[in-house]
Formats: structure tokens, sequence, C-alpha cells
């Protein structure tokens, strides 16, 4: 029951996810239909982005204490107005009420699939759980996008959230049926829970999501210019190469689930760091070649994906009290990162005059999530000790 539920609550995952990925596809097509400049039709982005990081975290602590359930089926109707409100606007105002709306209850439902995932698996299988609510995403973006443009050259895009709703009003109900009652947080003040981030070891994990997001961004903002300028790739061909590159984040994120639950969270994110800032390194020497280069990018791609359910299984382990809360905290940072990232690739290119350099910025910045990783185990390495030095004294 546990492996049909971990999949469930990922198709919700990728519902949602969906929602804020196809925009940035059908963004002219929007722009045209409302009469509105590309410009104006980017802030549909931006307010979902802002909703997400700002209101995941004050609503995920507002629900702790209730019922997972519950939250999770709240979240989706929540998500269901914002996906009918999408398809009944006709005007931009509308319209971006309408995402940030989408956005919170994104957020909410996607830290709280999280939580409750960790919550009915063992803990043998934590990572592999985490893995799948994962791959939730990463499939938005190899099928969810691609199908939601499909959607609009067939229909319009307003069609795509009435689907989005209507599947979306389906998992709600197979929630209902099929998750287990999942108590809420223990009844901790929320002075208590925030107290959580004085501690060295979740503050530093912050700043490792924080760091490699933003090396991620500053890179992959802009990929496109950088496989058709630097490696000479076809315009035609970069549509199948970004799907191919979507197949090996999927493939990452597998990967990464039974990494963890075979050595370890803290070993993966380690691993994945090294190799992601290596290959950004390496990326501009080997200009000249398209194959290297599409090798090297494919590299990243699966240890960007493997470390991604690794970092949230690993702030599970540390702060379990706490963990809707972290969870929803770091989902902020990625998208903090992002938007840091984005903003240094592109002054990077104006300086430049080119985006040939940006995998060196970007390895630089993932350098610096390296060292910040490196201080969160150390400390939590600490803790432990003092910990069972505090039992054996007792």
């Amino acid at each position: 029951m546990n492996r049909w539920t971990i999949y469930v609550l990922a198709l919700g995952v990728f519902l949602t996810a969906t929602s804020e990925l196809v925009v940035a596809g059908i963004l002219r097509v929007i722009a045209n239909d409302l009469n509105i400049s590309i410009a104006f039709a980017g802030q549909l982005i931006t307010a979902y982005s802002l909703a997400f990081a700002i209101g995941t975290p004050l609503f995920v602590s507002l629900t702790s204490r209730i019922g997972r359930r519950k939250v999770l089926i709240g979240a989706l109707a929540a998500f269901i107005l914002g996906c009918l409100a999408s398809f009944w606007s006709r005007d931009i105002s509308t319209l971006i009420m309408a995402r940030i709306l989408l956005g919170v209850s994104s957020g909410v439902y996607i830290v709280v699939a999280l939580g409750a995932a960790s919550r009915i698996v063992p803990p043998d299988q934590l990572g592999r759980a985490i893995s799948t609510i994962v791959l939730g995403f990463s499939s938005a973006m190899i099928m969810g996008v691609p199908i939601g443009i499909a959607i609009t050259n067939w229909w319009n895009w307003q069609a795509i959230f009435i689907l989005l709703g209507l599947f979306s009003l389906l998992i709600t109900f197979v929630i209902y049926r099929l998750l287990p009652e999942i108590d809420g947080d223990e009844p901790i003040s929320f002075r208590q829970q925030f107290k959580v981030l004085g501690s060295v070891v979740i503050v530093s994990g912050l700043f490792l999501t924080f760091f490699r997001e933003s090396g991620n961004s500053v890179l992959f903002t802009y990929l496109t210019p950088f496989m058709q300028d630097i490696l000479h790739i076809r315009a035609s061909s970069i549509s199948i190469v970004m799907l191919v590159l979507g197949l090996f984040g999927a493939i990452g994120t597998r990967l990464g689930g039974y990494g963890i639950d075979r050595w370890g969270a803290s070993r993966i994110i380690a691993c994945c760091t090294i190799v992601h800032a290596a290959v950004l390194a390496l990326l501009p020497l080997f200009a000249e070649s398209m194959i290297i280069g599409l090798v090297l990018i494919s590299l990243m791609v699966v240890s960007m994906f493997m470390a991604g359910p690794a970092t949230q299984t690993y702030f599970i382990q540390q702060a379990p009290q706490s963990s809707n809360l972290i969870l929803s905290i770091n989902t902020s940072i990625v998208n903090l990162g992002l938007a840091v990232g984005a903003g240094a690739g592109g002054a990077m290119i104006e300086v430049n005059s080119t985006v040939m350099y940006n995998p060196w910025m970007a390895s630089i910045v993932v350098a610096l999530a390296l060292v910040a990783a490196y201080m969160s185990f150390s400390m939590g390495k600490k803790r432990v000790v003092a910990l069972q030095k505090r039992k054996t004294s007792l």
C-alpha cells in the first residue's frame, strides 16, 4: 500500500509542478491572447515564485498540527480553485491572482507530500520514497511542459488548467481513500519550531541549497544559448536534447534514492556536488567538441538530480520534529537561489558578451555549496557525538 500511496502523492506533485513550469513554454501565447507584452506576461512567473517562496513556509507552519491527509486535500482543493480561476481568467490581474493561489497551494502540497512520504515508509526506504516524490517534479519538465504546449496548440492555453484541475480532483479522491491517517507534527510552539533555524547544521545546509541552486541557475537559465552558440547545436535539435536531458534527470533522481538508502544522504550530497563543480569547470575547456560537451552536461544533470532527494532526506533526518518547516524554507531557498543565479548569469553574459564563461562562475558557486555541506556534516557529527556522550553519562 505504501508504494502505491507514494506514487499517488508523486502524481500530485507532477500536476502542481506542471502548473508552474508550463507557463514559461506558452508565455507568448498568453501575452498575445491578453494583449500584453512578453515582459508583462513574465510577471506570471514572478507572482508564482514569490507566492511559493513566501506563502509555503507560512502556511506549512500554520497547518503543522493538522493531520497530513487533511492538509494535502486542502492544498489540492486550493490548487483546483487556482486552476479554475486560471481557466476563467480574461485579464492579467485575475490571472496573476490565480497564479498566487497556485503558487501557495503547490508549495504546501509538495512539502507536506515529502513529509507524509517519510512517515509511511520504513527508514531504510526513505531515500527511495523521497526520490519518487521528487521524480514527480522532474517528470513535469520531461512530459508535463511538452504536453501543455501541445494542448495549447490543439485547443487553447486555458484548457491546460481545466485538465490539471480535473486530474487533481481525481488525485484528491484517491488520496482521501488511499492515504492512511497521519498525525500532524507534535504540539511544539512556533518559537521552538523556528529555534531549529539557529542550528549551524540546518543553516549551513540551507546555504548548501542556496549555493547549489544559484550555481545551477547561472548556467541552466542560459543553457539553450550555450548549446547553440558554444556547442553549435542546431535550434531544431534543442527540444530533443532537452528531452534527453530530462530523462537523464529522471534517472538521476531514481539513482539518488537508491544511493541514499545504501550509502546515506550526506555521502550522496558530497559526491554529487564534487562531480557537479568539476563538470562545470571542465565544460568551457571542451567547448569545441559538441559530443564531449553534451556528455559533460548530461553528467551534470544526473548529479544535480541525484543531490535533490538526498538534500530533502538530509533535512528530514536532521530535524525530524520540524521537518515540514525546514523543507518549506528549503523550497523557498531553492526559488531564491534560482533567481539570484539567473541574475548573476545574465550579468556575466553582459560583461563577457558570451555565455562561454558562465560554467566557470557556476563552478565557483557550486564549490561554495560543497564548503557549506562540509560545515553542516561536520557539525552534525559533533552533535551526534555530544548526544552519545550525554546518554553515556546518564
